[in-house]
């Protein structure tokens, strides 16, 4: 039995060294044997060779190797930057694998990856995290003291392990592609840390690819490699090679194999003997190795034209052989499958030569094509994308018999057992996620059951598992086979398939290839190379091989036409291309890859752990070579794909020692380096870098003694120290390093404190162990530099001493207060004292200072005790107890007061200690009663035999209540304890309980506050004590508490006495909250409150009085309150607020356009305010936004406003658009006009005055500006006028009667014979054309002057613009009265004097309209339109009258018809548009029409017989030749009767003449179930792609609807029974 391609542990020594002229070395790697009963069937050579090796590599180590080495490093090399100065970046995580990576006996370990795939996990780094900093100065009270060390510490960025990814490493392929385009890829060496490294196999191409081996064999079509490289060329010839690139063995010449066209397949038998060849013309032959002359067996195809006849199975003539395989270890037993989709299984018979030999072939897949014979319906294409017999493992399984042979077709997987007998063992449809219209490729791969030395996941499992990896486009699946024997011993083994993983790819895969048992080579239609981990199905790398030209050819294409889409986008399961064949030139063997491109043969090796380790290191990047090995002992990298075991502890120790020795020798090689080779700052970088990797790989080898002996001496050595402390400091404020030896933290001590960075220092020290510190010299380095933090931690944690820390700090005190001249150092002190209130507040609340931690409970209760007795003892205590060395606190050795070290404390901060002791009541240690405090009697000769003294919060209130005088303390000092009394007093009532007298005492204490910044917290303070204390006489204290502005208590008095009017007033002299006053006047004044009359009175007065206030406050929200809950107050709170100021005007808008009202909601504007208050209201607008006054008075109803007091200020402030609205909606059309025809003159005057001034103005800029603003008012205006009109025309009665009888005078219509609003058109027009006459002449005489004048400077102003402008207003103004006569016009009034026989006219428009809301009244008569002829009249008239000339006469007439000649250009392009738009929709609608329907399906709906294409039978073929004799028939008849047609047609013009056949149809028969022919008809058609004989839907629809059908036009009209579709 041969075994197959498996793994080993290691690569081979040589691999690296692999040059063009020998590749033996490749295949010759040492392999750990894996307890395998047989070994691979090589050659001897081979297998000695190997064996050697082995034994090499157990006497000397993994590859022989010192990583102390660095290979080829010259002097002149050094001078460069070296390659682990490079960027390191974090190493990334990936998930272990379940599966061992013990590797089968004859496979090489193989090459992993560093850089994970997009969803592999990366670690966080080992950064520290932030600390909390020193708070701002708080507010007594409210802060919570904290240290500056916490659980969280301060943020120092920690120096990230590095991993294996430089920019020259293989993260990317980019690197790599570079190297090759822009170098000889043949004569460049790659760089020895490649995942795979190439070598071009130079002999071999050389022979295969050059034009004598071109011209001698053909071109290569095929690989396939095993003991031998074996090629088939296009000449049908089989070159095999050795691994010394020499050629073996020439296949094929003289035989008949060269007549049987190219190898399109290669197999070679297990045991390295026999080759077989497939070729394109479907001939099989088999070759023997040791006799090549002659083939060993052929097997031609069958013939296409015997096909019918045939007598056995085989392949079709002419179908190409695209795979074959040998079963086992059989010579004779193959398995092959072609192009066309068959594949056979074929079991040559012994004898006695080849003559005697029989070969039996049973077809296993497929179906032979159709002859011109067959009457079957024709089948779906296909072919054989992939195909794979199981090969035989290093361990016998039931499978080796049965001959498993899988197959893929672009529909199913299928697997197949051939003996005894073809049977189908699985089969599996393409998977649903294949995306539509995709590349369609397909390709698989087995890899068989191997034996085990040991499974992590399954220590039971001693074989591994048979398993197959299949493709379909992106979609990649493993599948598990089990295989179980049967008690019977004929029967065959029972199988199990599981599907296990499945992975989807960016692109199509093309070849697959098993690198090891658990790594997967995958090759992508791009050609690109993508190694996946089986276990996890995650990828490890990929990289472009497009360079290496990879063999491919199209081979599936012209058989797999009709699945490859065209032009139904519809259908899902069709793809959009197939994918060229890559199966034949991705080969893989022993863990190498073989790949046959276009112009050359090459091989790629895999490197394993330990190949990339030491090619780091032989070239210096020594750097990434540690970080590397600490991601491989961490099981961080990709251990499978570089042969790591997956064990941990098998792992480990693989890898632990060759860590140690990297770093040990890269610490040598530093160091031992002349300084002057590289420049300071990158030397420095460097050993940064390289202390960052040991530590990081200390730690995860759990060495620190190596790191704190070798590595710190090294650096120590070096006078490189600072670098390793630095590096060390991140680690131990992460707590990743707790302990450091002595010596070692001596140094550290020693360096941080020197190098002024004490204050790091210190929070290193406090978060080591204490054990391992020698406390007297770390206590006296604390002490020498003010590391307080550090001096209370190392005496409370290794000493329990919380005693001495405190006396320490109030030495400090003492010497703090007698120095008056603060300066730096004093600052120092200061900060350093000031340690002492967190000490203590961590102490008191049983916490670790400064880390923060809690103590465990008897810890704590004896370091509380401790400190209260302490601070709170009577007198002066010696400590330590018994040494008789009391400690005092005045330096003058005067006489000590009583509770000296609390006193102290008082007077260094008392706001610190109330603070601090806040902190300290809320801890439960006081809840106990006191244990006989008298004084000092529990201490007996100064020792603290008080230690089991519990006091309680009311002892400790006692004795500060006795200290804290005006005598001893000053006003600052004593408020804190006023305001830690009042605060605490509520907490603990049961706990604290203090007289009336000193309650009230404090009270007033509080409202005596020293200065404004404690305000706030008096204030706050007073709230606490009043709500449990309660004063004989509040009221007394009012005027107190208003002299000290505690608005907030005194709000809580008003209110609690019901003294509303007060509480109002309080809430308006509170500066802080003066918003909540509006909420306190609703709470006041609602219904529900019960206020009686007196109260609301007072309320009321106080608002009045204090209006300005409210509407400073917020005017709206005053004037809101006021209408909801005193409409009363309005006028008089408005007449309050400053006359005509803003805070009038934003109440007033408040009222009126409150910012919630919609825009809208007109109806109820203004409802419920005072008279008078609209035109206030609009009065202010005008000063404040007179933009606003028009849109405004626009809303308000007829009769709202009253004109008289708004008029003046609107003209005043220019808004006469406002003003004429007004004045239309009373009814005051005329003056309206009047006031805007006065407006218009004044801007006339204005425009001829700027511009005839113009050239004397000085500033031309503000000239121009100025005519453009009055420009805008003409406009403006116009506009105004056009409305105007516009709406008088649409609600005007006309009233012939009522108008006396004028004699006409010779141009027609007199003014006096002019409706209102005719009248007011003219006046609009008239005043229109004359601005624009009279502007436009005084433009041009300024054109005149300036053209005389001959200046070199330009015009003023531009006086086109004006003109343009103007006449742009003119033709606007006619466009409008074009538009409003536009219907039909009213008749002029007859000449008769019968005034009572002038009618009106009701035209149909002016009944549809209906009343305008902008105007007064509306008109119940009917509604007709001006005539624009009157109109016209009239104003040639006035023209006439005012400029007799004709060429002023001639010029009015011009802008008259400009007018029209506007609207006519519009209209006509109007029409045009409409015209191209309605050509474009028809001609889309005609080549819709024109596509016609193509119908569901070939069988008619309702007989679901087949109506057309193939099976439809012979009679629709006899119908069709029947209507063609009809229709020449009828060209016959018509050709002889041509005149007689033509007469008769013309005479009946374009109907049908009677009698005419209206429907031919053609009868189609079909045999009935009674044997008879039925004549169905023609088919129908219908949109909804139904199809239907006409007899058949004539008869559902009889049956439906008992119609034939509806009738359109005299055609009867068909609908679809099924989808009701009209036939069109």
């Amino acid at each position: 039995m041969s075994s197959v391609s498996g793994e080993s542990d290691v690569s081979a020594d040589n691999e690296g060294h692999l040059d063009g002229g020998d590749v033996e070395g490749a295949f010759n790697s040492p392999v750990a044997p894996e307890g395998s009963s047989e070994p691979s069937i090589l050659t001897k050579d081979v297998i000695e060779e190997e064996e050697r090796k082995v034994r090499e590599e157990i006497n000397t180590g993994v590859n022989g190797t010192s990583f102390a080495r660095h290979g080829k490093l010259q002097d002149d090399v050094d001078d460069q930057v070296s390659a682990s100065e490079l960027p390191i970046l974090p190493e990334t995580q990936v998930p272990g694998s379940p599966e061992s990576t013990s590797i089968p006996d004859d496979t090489p370990s193989i090459q992993g990856s560093i850089l994970s795939s997009p969803g592999s996990s990366v670690p966080a780094s080992h950064a520290s995290m932030s600390r909390l900093h020193h708070p701002g100065p708080l507010q007594p009270f409210e802060r919570r003291f904290s240290s500056r060390l916490s659980p969280s510490p301060l943020q120092s960025p920690k120096v990230i392990s590095p991993a294996f990814l430089t920019p020259r490493s293989r993260q990317s392929s980019v690197s790599s592609n570079l190297l090759l385009h822009q170098q000889n890829e043949a004569d460049t060496p790659q760089a020895p840390w490649e995942v795979v490294r190439w070598t071009k196999l130079r002999k071999i191409s050389g022979q295969v690819f050059s034009e004598v081996g071109k011209r001698n064999f053909g071109r290569p079509t095929c690989l396939s490699v095993a003991a031998s490289i074996v090629i088939g060329t296009s000449k049908g010839f089989i070159l095999m090679f050795d691994y010394h690139q020499v050629l073996k063995s020439i296949i094929g010449p003289g035989t008949k194999a060269v007549e049987c066209g190219p190898i399109t397949s290669l197999a070679i038998c297990a045991d390295h003997s026999t080759v077989a060849g497939g070729h394109a013309t479907g001939h099989i032959f088999t070759w023997e190795l040791a006799r090549p002359a002659k083939p060993f067996l052929h097997i031609p195809p069958i013939e296409r034209d015997h096909l019918d006849n045939r007598r056995s199975d085989g392949h079709v003539s002419g179908n190409a052989i695209l795979h074959v395989g040998f079963l086992g270890t059989r010579h004779t037993a193959l398995v092959s499958a072609d192009d066309g989709g068959m594949a056979f299984s074929h079991l040559a018979t012994r004898g006695l030569g080849a003559v005697a030999r029989t070969v039996k072939i049973t077809r296993i897949l497929g179906r032979y094509p159709l002859t011109a014979q067959s009457m079957e319906r024709p089948r779906k294409p296909s072919s054989v994308l992939a195909f794979a017999p199981l090969p035989l493992g290093n361990v016998e399984q039931p499978t080796d018999d049965m001959g498993l042979t899988a197959l893929l077709t672009p529909y199913l997987l299928v697997i197949v057992s051939t003996t005894p007998l073809a049977q189908t063992q699985h089969k599996a449809s393409r998977p649903k996620e294949i995306a539509p219209h995709s590349a369609l490729s397909g390709c698989l791969a087995w890899f068989p059951a191997v034996k085990l030395k040991n499974s992590s996941s399954n220590p039971r499992q001693l074989v591994s598992k048979t398993k197959l990896v299949y493709c379909w486009s992106n979609i990649l699946t493993i599948l598990d086979v089990d295989a179980a024997t049967t008690a019977e011993k004929d029967k065959p083994a029972d199988l199990h398939f599981h599907p296990r993983s499945r992975w989807r790819g960016e692109e199509a895969i093309v070849a697959v290839q098993w690198l090891s048992r658990s790594v997967l080579g995958v090759l992508t239609i791009s050609q690109r190379l993508v190694i996946l981990e089986d276990t996890s199905l995650r990828m490890t790398d990929s990289f472009d091989l497009i360079q290496k030209h990879i063999y491919h050819e199209d081979l599936f294409s012209k058989q797999l036409r009709p699945v490859i889409e065209q032009l139904d986008e519809e259908d899902v399961s069709m793809h959009g291309v197939v994918a060229d064949a890559f199966y034949m030139s991705f080969r893989a063997y022993k863990g190498r890859l073989f790949l046959l491109g276009f112009n050359d043969v090459a091989i790629g090796t895999l490197s394993n752990w330990a190949d990339r380790l030491l090619a780091l290191m032989e070239d210096g990047d020594f750097i990434s070579a540690i970080g590397l090995a600490t991601s491989y002992y961490n099981g961080d990298a990709d251990k499978l794909t570089v042969g790591l075991p997956d064990d941990d502890t098998a792992r480990h120790k693989l890898v632990q020692e060759k860590l140690l020795d990297m770093m040990t020798a890269s610490l040598k090689y530093t160091f031992a380096r002349k300084q002057n080779v590289l420049d300071k700052e990158t030397r420095k970088r460097q050993l940064t870098d390289l202390a960052a990797v040991c530590f990081t790989g200390c730690l995860s080898t759990k060495e620190q003694g190596f790191l704190f002996e070798e590595i710190y001496e090294a650096y120590e050595e070096g006078s490189m120290e600072s670098i390793f402390f630095e590096t060390l400091e991140p680690y131990i404020l992460d707590e990743e390093i707790t302990s450091v030896p002595p010596e070692v933290l001596k140094d550290l001590i020693t360096f941080y404190a020197s190098s002024g960075r004490a204050s790091r220092l210190e929070e290193m020290l406090c978060r080591l162990n204490t054990q391992t510190m020698d406390i007297h010299q770390v206590t006296t380095l604390c002490r020498q530099y003010n590391l307080y933090d550090a001096l209370i931690y190392v005496w409370t944690q290794a000493i329990g001493d919380y005693i001495t820390p405190l006396i320490n700090i109030l030495t400090l005190v003492k010497v703090v207060e007698l120095d008056d001249n603060e300066d730096e150092a004093q600052n120092v002190y200061i900060a350093s004292a000031m340690k002492m209130f967190p000490y203590l507040s961590y102490s008191f609340t049983g916490r670790v200072y400064p880390s923060g931690t809690f103590l465990d409970d008897s810890e704590a209760s004896k370091s509380k005790k401790d400190l209260y007795s302490f601070i709170f003892s009577g007198k002066n205590l010696d400590w330590p107890k018994g040494s008789g060395d009391v400690f005092l606190t005045r330096s003058d050795r005067g006489p000590e007061p009583s509770f000296p070290y609390l006193r102290l404390i008082l007077s260094f901060d008392t706001g610190s200690f109330m603070s601090m002791l806040n902190e300290a009541f809320e801890d439960g240690f006081l809840n106990g009663e006191p244990e006989a405090l008298n004084g000092n009697r529990s201490q007996v000769n100064g020792s603290l035999q008080a230690s089991s003294l519990t006091p309680t919060r009311q002892y400790i209130t006692n004795i500060l209540l006795g200290i804290m005088t005006p005598e001893q303390f000053g006003p600052e000092d004593i408020i804190y304890f006023y305001m830690f009394v009042a605060r605490n007093l509520p907490k603990y009532p049961q706990h604290i309980i203090l007289p009336g007298t000193s309650l009230h005492k404090i009270l007033v204490g509080l409202c005596h506050y020293p200065t404004d910044e404690v305000k706030d917290d008096c204030q706050l303070s007073v709230e606490y004590l009043l709500s449990m204390y309660h004063p004989p006489d509040l009221q007394s204290l009012v005027p107190l508490l208003e002299k000290a502005g505690f608005h907030r208590v005194l709000k809580s008095i008003y209110r609690g006495s019901q003294q509303y009017s007060r509480l109002l007033e309080a809430y308006l002299n509170d500066n802080d909250n003066r918003d909540e006053v509006f909420d306190c006047i609703g709470d006041c004044l609602r219904p529900s409150r019960g206020l009686n009359k007196k109260q609301i009175n007072e309320i009321k007065g106080v608002i009045v009085n204090r209006a300005r206030d409210l509407a400073r406050i917020d005017a709206f929200r005053t004037a809101r309150m006021l209408k909801q809950y005193a409409p009363d107050l309005l006028s008089e709170v408005l007449d309050a607020l400053e006359i005509e100021s803003d805070a009038q005007y934003q109440f007033l808008r408040s009222l009126f356009e409150p910012e919630e009202q919609s825009s809208v909601d007109f109806h109820h504007l203004g409802e419920g305010v005072p008279s008078g208050f609209a035109e206030r209201y609009v009065q202010l607008m005008c000063k404040y936004n007179s933009n606003h006054v028009a849109d405004f008075v626009s809303l308000l109803k007829s009769g709202d406003l009253r004109l008289g007091p708004v008029l003046p200020a609107l003209e005043k402030s220019g808004v006469i658009d406002a003003a004429v609205v007004l004045m239309a909606r009373d009814g005051l059309v005329k003056d309206a006009m009047e006031r805007l025809v006065k407006h218009l003159g004044t801007l006339e005057a204005a425009l001829t005055g700027l511009i005839s001034a113009a050239t004397e103005s000085p500033d031309a800029s503000n000239t121009e500006e100025a005519v453009e603003d009055l420009l805008g008012g003409v406009q403006k205006y116009c506009k105004v006028g056009i409305w105007l009109c516009q709406g008088q025309t649409r609600i005007v009665e006309r009233d012939s009667t009522s108008k006396p009888k004028k004699k006409s005078t010779p141009l027609g219509d007199t003014e006096e014979d002019l409706a209102v609003d005719e009248l007011l058109w003219l006046d609009l027009v008239d005043t229109v054309i004359s601005i624009t006459k009279n502007v436009t002449s005084t433009a041009a005489e300024l054109d005149v002057s300036h053209h005389i004048s001959a200046t070199s400077h330009p015009k003023p102003i531009d006086t086109s613009k004006i003109t343009s402008t103007l006449r742009s207003s003119v033709q606007q103004t006619f466009s409008a009265l074009l538009a409003t006569t536009a219907a039909t016009t009213r008749p002029a009034p007859p000449p008769s004097n019968d005034l009572s026989a002038t009618t009106t006219t009701k035209t149909p428009h002016s009944a549809a309209l209906q009343h305008d809301a902008s105007f007064s009244q509306s008109q119940s008569s009917s509604q007709q339109h001006p005539s624009f002829l009157r109109i016209l009249r009239a104003i040639l008239t006035r023209a006439s009258r005012s400029s007799p000339s004709l060429s002023d006469l001639r010029g009015v007439l011009a802008e008259i018809f400009a007018a029209y000649t506007f609207e006519e250009t519009i209209l006509s392009l109007a029409s045009r548009f409409l015209d191209k738009d309605a050509f474009t929709h028809v001609a889309e609608i005609h080549e819709l029409r024109q596509r016609g329907w193509r119908p569901r399906g070939q069988v008619c709906e309702g007989c679901r017989k087949r109506a057309w294409g193939p099976g439809a039978g012979g009679d629709i073929w006899d119908a069709w030749e029947r209507r063609g004799e009809r229709e020449e028939e009828r060209r016959i008849r018509a050709r002889g009767v041509g005149a007689e047609e033509a007469a008769r047609r013309a005479e009946r013009g374009k109907g049908r003449a009677d009698g005419e056949n209206v429907e031919e149809e053609d009868e189609v028969a079909t045999d009935s179930d009674a044997g008879k022919k039925e004549v169905l008809g023609p088919l129908v058609v219908f949109a909804c792609r139904h199809m239907w004989h006409k007899r058949c839907l004539e008869r559902a629809m009889r049956k439906d609807g008992g119609e034939d059908g509806e009738t359109r036009g005299g055609k009867r009209q068909l609908r679809c029974p099924i989808c009701c579709i009209v036939e069109i």
